[in-house]
């Protein structure tokens, strides 16, 4: 009789697992912002690249984007300051040459460079972060380039969970 209960517990417990995983959010993106060319002032005739670049790729909360610069700076900013170019209250500022922004909530990110006159010769850029309801349940499909580096993103507390459900049902089978 313990071999019965054990099995129907064993079943449950895997289809309870496989029904989870769909929740599981597995990847998150690191996307470099101008691809090859990095986070710099715009030719003249290519004003929107950043924007450009932007609306062809997929962001989704937990990603993050990679600026490389030298001699500048990036500053996420309002709407409102995006759209003067004004770069005195930024909500984050960085001029490492190598900066990571995460991602962390959905809507419309806005970034400008602080360098004096940059943002008004086309170095800004708008990123808008999917909502969770905006595409499928399905995994997300970023594009397949070098333009980001896959992480795995699953909680820790979901991994102990999982790995607290295997350690049981291993011990049901010995």
């Amino acid at each position: 009789m313990a071999s019965l209960s054990c099995s129907t517990t064993i079943l449950v417990l895997l289809l309870t697992i496989f029904s989870c995983l769909q929740h599981f959010s597995v990847c998150s993106f690191e996307f470099r912002v101008g691809s090859s060319k990095g986070w710099l002032v715009p030719s003249a005739n290519d004003t929107n690249i950043y924007n450009d670049w932007a609306s062809h790729n997929r962001f989704q909360v937990g990603d993050s984007i990679r600026f490389k610069y030298k001699k500048d700076s990036v500053m996420e900013v309002t709407q409102e300051d995006y759209n003067k170019c004004n770069s005195t209250h930024p909500n984050f500022f960085s001029n490492t040459g190598s900066t990571v922004f995460r991602l962390e909530h959905p809507g419309s990110f806005y970034f400008i460079s602080g360098a004096s006159g940059h943002c008004e010769k086309g170095q800004r850029m708008i990123v808008r972060v999917m909502y969770p309801d905006d595409d499928s349940h399905s995994l997300p499909q970023h594009p397949k380039s070098s333009a980001f580096h896959a992480h795995a993103a699953i909680s820790l507390s979901k991994l102990l969970s999982l790995n607290f459900v295997l350690a049981y049902l291993v011990s049901c089978v010995i």
